[in-house]
């Protein structure tokens, strides 16, 4: 089938020089990606700003933005067979993009911001009958609390729970270790192991139902 991933962070401008941005790698997106290629399937990866070479047979949509994932997601996802959203979208943008190089002054700086599309919720609104659609939980504290919460509140099917404050795994790392949360109430815990077998190991978790 055809399947979908994002991955990586997004980069939110503030002027022409600066932007706001988080610590994803893209690591575990493109080893997702690789492992459904490996499964057989047609994958469309969507990838915000890394430092990582396009996978073989692959298609790849490079972004930078939110808005501009969420366009790219939403184009795509419609014939999915499986979306799986790893990327780390940026949850708010600076409302007013300064024009060229914004000049240092004397004081402090106030940079208003406002919320991006949660893409995630949207798919969830608008996924259809037996597509499926994973979501991904990067958090440092209360970790099955709140991935069971997102579970349910963005009407996900799975979600993979990562503890991103550990330092050798998650964000960077060539290893993660997930638990994955089905809304059937099912419960895996995969790993530590290196990326892509927590990426197959995952994938397979999801589609032998």
């Amino acid at each position: 089938m055809k399947v979908l991933i994002s991955a990586g962070p997004t980069r939110e401008k503030i002027d022409a020089v600066r932007f706001l941005s988080n610590r994803s790698t893209g690591k575990m997106g493109y080893a997702l990606a690789e492992a459904a290629r490996r499964l057989g399937h047609r994958v469309v990866l969507v990838a915000g700003p890394v430092n990582l070479p396009d996978p073989a047979g692959i298609s790849v949509i490079h972004v930078e933005s939110a808005a501009e994932m969420a366009d790219a997601i939403h184009a795509e996802a419609a014939d999915s067979g499986l979306i799986v959203m790893a990327a780390a979208v940026a949850d708010y943008r600076p409302k007013r993009v300064i024009d060229g190089k914004m000049k240092k002054s004397d004081g402090s700086l106030l940079i208003e911001f406002e919320r991006t599309e949660d893409i995630l919720a949207s798919l969830g609104k608008r996924k259809r009958p037996g597509q499926l659609l994973v979501g991904f939980a990067a958090e440092t504290t209360s970790l099955i609390t709140y991935a069971s919460e997102k579970l349910a509140r963005k009407n996900l099917d799975w979600i993979a729970a990562n503890d991103v404050s550990r330092s050798d795994i998650g964000f960077g790392s060539d290893r993660n270790a997930v638990t994955l949360l089905g809304s059937d109430g099912s419960r895996f815990e995969i790993g530590p192991a290196p990326k892509f077998e927590v990426a197959l190991e995952l994938l397979r978790k999801i589609t032998e139902k």
